[in-house]
């Protein structure tokens, strides 16, 4: 085993589980104030009930041999998983490294289904997808399955984590059904700051969720690192020029919005790719995401905070891109379409279609599962009073006589909050 890669393999395992918060944040703060506890909430509990799924199982069917599709039950409970080596690091700093990632791509697709999902549902969908949807797209890709064996590269996530949670909350936003009050009312952010927040934090740990994905500290570490700090500036540009030249006012929100889309499209590529094409990368996942959440403002798709648009289509496109822009020389594992090699293209789109597909299936099959046993809609009444008191006994903010309709004023005076337009498309319009 090697320090310098164990030392850099814990920061960059707690870098990773930082985004959990991160995005509790990040999703926290695009909700009305009445579910903001709740909705940080669906993304905290996954920091229990997947890592303990995935410890018990999930682990075992992504990275023991099995088969082709599925990793085998040798490893359950972790048995056999101790300070062995796995590779340069112990093999239970491996094992936690890979759980950061389960909890994380769970906890995504809360934000499709926010504001209106019964929380004893959510929880339980949450450890069955990670255990029988999470694990077995991992072993494809990552644990020696069929699509490793294809050629799929992928170096931290695009298809396993952000194009398979985001298809899996557009089947869940569609199944669980819009809010009671959408499109009819305004459903604006109550907390812009804690978004930005939440963004910040997540870039933050990002660095530790693609460059830790090189499991060394080494040359192809720090290629990574560099690809996680400038392909979401470029997106950050471009984003901002497109909502300047369509209202001529670049959103706190949109920026959120921009640096998350950016992170999402350069995590499959971000170990093989060179510091340019990561600028181009992140340059062209502004356009498809962008045009995407505009014309899903335009339906009666209720994907509350945008979890396809952002992850599905920006994990997508990500995976695609890195089909055209890999470079063999700089990583020795494959070249792209630009260094000679189309046929990455076509593994790569084989390899989001079949994860798409099977995610897609077995959301649907969950959901209806889990919604014969439990209501998955929390009831009309407790929806409406907001699923903070009603599913917690809690509130984000209390105030004078415990309302949360009313705000403090500089001078302490409690006053009406004044709503405000978002005109940027992103999770708040």
């Amino acid at each position: 085993m090697n320090q310098a890669d164990t030392a850099w393999m814990l920061i960059s395992t707690a870098l990773v589980l930082l985004m959990t918060p991160a995005l509790a944040f990040f999703y926290g703060g695009l909700v009305r104030s009445k579910n903001a506890l709740n909705t940080m909430m669906m993304s905290f509990v996954a920091l229990g009930f997947v890592a303990v799924a995935w410890a018990m199982i999930g682990y075992s069917l992504a990275f023991s041999a099995g088969n082709p599709l599925i990793g085998d039950l040798s490893r359950v409970f972790l048995r056999g998983v101790g300070l062995e080596p796995n590779g340069t690091i112990p093999h239970l700093l491996f094992m936690c490294y890979q759980a950061t990632f389960c909890i994380i791509t769970a906890a995504l697709i809360s934000g499709a289904v926010v504001e209106r999902m019964r929380f004893s549902a959510y929880v339980a969908f949450i450890v069955l997808w990670a255990v029988l949807v999470y694990s077995p797209i991992a072993h494809w890709v990552w644990g020696g399955g069929w699509l490793s064996k294809l050629g799929a590269l992928d170096f931290a996530g695009g298809t396993v984590v952000h194009a398979n949670a985001g298809v899996a909350a557009l089947i869940a936003a569609i199944i669980v059904g819009k809010r009671r009050d959408y499109p009819s009312s305004s459903l604006l952010p109550h907390n812009v700051p804690f978004t930005l927040l939440g963004a910040g934090l997540l870039w933050f740990g990002w660095f530790g969720f693609n460059a830790g994905s090189a499991l060394a500290a080494n040359g192809i570490a720090a290629l990574a690192f560099t690809a996680t700090m400038l392909a979401p500036a470029a997106t950050l540009v471009v984003w901002t020029l497109l909502d300047a030249s369509r209202s001529r006012k670049p959103t706190a929100v949109g920026c959120a919005t921009a640096i998350v889309v950016g992170l999402v499209a350069i995590t499959p590529a971000a170990g093989f790719v060179g510091p340019m094409s990561a600028i181009a990368l992140g340059a062209l996942a502004a356009f498809p995401t962008y045009f995407c959440l505009i014309l899903r403002a335009r339906t009666s798709l209720d994907d509350s905070l945008d979890v396809m648009a952002a992850h599905g289509v920006g994990g997508t496109v990500g995976a695609l891109l890195t089909g055209v822009f890999a470079q063999k020389a700089l990583n020795g594992v494959a070249d792209g379409l630009l260094f000679g090699n189309p046929a990455q293209v076509i593994i790569q789109s084989t390899a989001v279609l079949a994860a798409v597909a099977y995610s897609g299936v077995m959301t649907f099959v969950l959901l209806k599962l889990i919604g014969a046993v439990v209501p998955l809609r929390a009831d009309a009444a407790d929806e409406s009073s907001g699923l903070d008191v009603t599913q917690h006994g809690e509130e984000a903010y209390v105030h004078a006589e415990g309302s949360t309709s009313m705000m403090a004023s500089p001078t302490g005076a409690m006053v009406e909050p004044t709503p405000h337009l978002v005109e940027s498309p992103s999770p708040a319009h």
